[in-house]
């Protein structure tokens, strides 16, 4: 299988964004369309035969994403985040087979280790009981940064949500493929490399992360479950994140997520709603 791999950037973090680029460079038995997406920003110092699109705006991590998408070529598309990069030199033959075994497999997210060592980020894991982490799974949600999507899985779905610009996207994604009935699976044993997170007290959140972390929550909501379940979805998010800080941006970005426009409605089907829930993650939480 080939791999249409889109390495998303601002340009801005050209020591680490190398070290994404070599990992994907070091890739064996497999075939990589790269594209770089400079979210922002013009390509510059991109080894050679990798590809590089400048977006002259920043357009949100997600429409990014799927501006790289469009240029890359491969049956399988593999989004990695220029803070990125894969441990081992097989990782990306490894989950084209797994694509190749199962072709109800529509997304896969690599497992996570900080690199050099140091803390965790509970997100990486995307199931509610972390346990061992090198566990593989299905899965209802996915964490980003190093992802693999069947093209035909991603275009069935239509893509990262571009008008969500930051934050549940992968929530969203994962949700929309579930729903065209394939499997969403996290694959703990196959490693993608990032930095620890950097610590945050208490109070100190980013406003625009509560905004558009509060703002995403209803759009999901929103756009694809029904009020019963919709309004605990909400109701969990926020009890777990307003006291963490910023609630002035937060709750504009719940009023915002009210008021609209939102993404076009797309209700889950039930079936859709009860393999979330066997798969540990009803759409409450």
């Amino acid at each position: 299988m080939t791999f249409g791999c889109v390495v998303l950037t601002t340009g801005s973090r050209p020591e680490v964004l190398a070290l994404a680029l070599e990992s994907l460079l070091a890739q064996r038995g497999v075939e990589l369309d790269v594209v770089v997406v400079f979210n922002g920003a013009q390509p510059s110092g991109l080894p050679q035969g990798m590809r590089g699109l400048g977006l002259a705006e920043d357009a949100g991590i997600p429409a990014a994403r799927n501006a790289g998408a469009e240029q890359a070529g491969g049956e399988l598309l593999f989004f990695l985040d220029d803070d990125a990069s894969l441990a081992g030199d097989d990782a990306l033959a490894r989950v084209a087979q797994r694509f190749a075994d199962d072709p109800a497999l529509g997304a896969l997210q690599l497992g996570v280790v900080p690199r050099g060592g140091g803390a965790y980020s509970r997100d990486w894991v995307p199931r509610l009981r972390v346990g061992d982490r090198t566990r593989p799974s299905d899965v209802a949600v996915l964490w980003e940064g190093a992802v693999a999507v069947r093209r035909s899985a991603f275009e069935l779905a239509g893509g990262w949500p571009g008008e969500f610009r930051f934050v549940h996207e992968g929530v969203d994604l994962a949700w929309r493929i579930l729903d065209a009935g394939f499997r969403v699976h996290y694959a703990g044993d196959i490693a993608a490399l990032h930095p620890s997170p950097a610590p945050v007290a208490a109070g100190e959140r980013h406003a625009y992360s509560a905004y558009y972390g509060a703002r995403n929550r209803v759009w999901l909501a929103r756009r694809h479950l029904p009020l019963a379940l919709g309004v605990p979805f909400v109701a969990s998010f926020a009890a777990r994140t307003l006291p963490r800080g910023n609630a002035r941006a937060a709750l504009r970005g719940y009023r915002d997520g009210a008021r609209g426009p939102y993404p076009q409605r797309q209700k889950l089907r039930a079936r859709t709603l009860w393999r979330m829930t066997r798969v540990g993650r009803p759409p409450v939480i």
